[in-house]
């Protein structure tokens, strides 16, 4: 009788565990192409913290990739990377090919964080990571201030239902990985990537 009981809880052990493994590893699952067109593996980053974000070159949040290099250069040695996906789907403001992209990146803000190849990130076509992304961490509104309330008029003229929609809303998105594979948090544009520092710290 002990002896089945042990297995029934051996069992019920490696269930739950196997579940846990399930949720963590579904990131590692994904693959995305490097903007030199090769397909990566998410998995590769398995053990690390990710901040993720959709990005452009012609927004006016476009100088936070100073600020996502500035985090990519400070906490890399401990575990940190710093991922951006060129997405073209918010005002047109990322034309271009990826090769340009990165060069305009690199020459501007010295950008060396990795660069995927252009993705869109809503609709029928949104690359998957994102899909799960935002459905991990669903928007949740812009905070205050002036800027904050300038996003929410203008996605309201164009959406007045956008606030109930869990997807991309603008460039610079930023979502927050743990390294278990956890999306932890999302920041939308109007955070700044200085703002993020402590809660990456938190995760290293």
């Amino acid at each position: 009788m002990k002896i089945k009981n042990l297995a029934a809880a051996l069992l019920a052990a490696l269930s739950l565990l196997c579940i846990s493994c399930g949720k963590s590893s579904e990131l590692y699952s994904f693959k995305v192409k490097t903007n030199e067109g090769k397909e990566i593996k998410m998995s590769q980053f398995k053990g690390k913290v990710l901040l993720i974000a959709n990005t452009a070159s012609r927004c006016g949040f476009t100088p936070q990739y100073k600020g996502l290099e500035a985090l990519y250069e400070q906490y890399k040695d401990q575990g940190l990377v710093v991922i951006g996906f060129p997405c073209d789907q918010f005002g047109h403001q990322q034309p271009g090919s990826d090769e340009e992209i990165a060069q305009f990146c690199s020459a501007n803000f010295g950008v060396t964080f990795p660069l995927m190849s252009k993705i869109e990130v809503n609709g029928e076509a949104a690359d998957p990571l994102f899909v799960w992304l935002y459905t991990q961490q669903p928007f949740k509104g812009f905070g205050e201030g002036q800027t904050a309330e300038f996003m929410n008029k203008m996605l309201a003229a164009i959406d007045p239902e956008f606030v109930s929609n869990p997807d991309i809303k603008w460039n610079f998105t930023k979502f927050l990985v743990s390294r278990e594979g956890e999306v932890v948090a999302r920041y939308e544009p109007t955070v700044s990537p200085e703002k993020i520092e402590d809660d990456i710290k938190a995760l290293l």
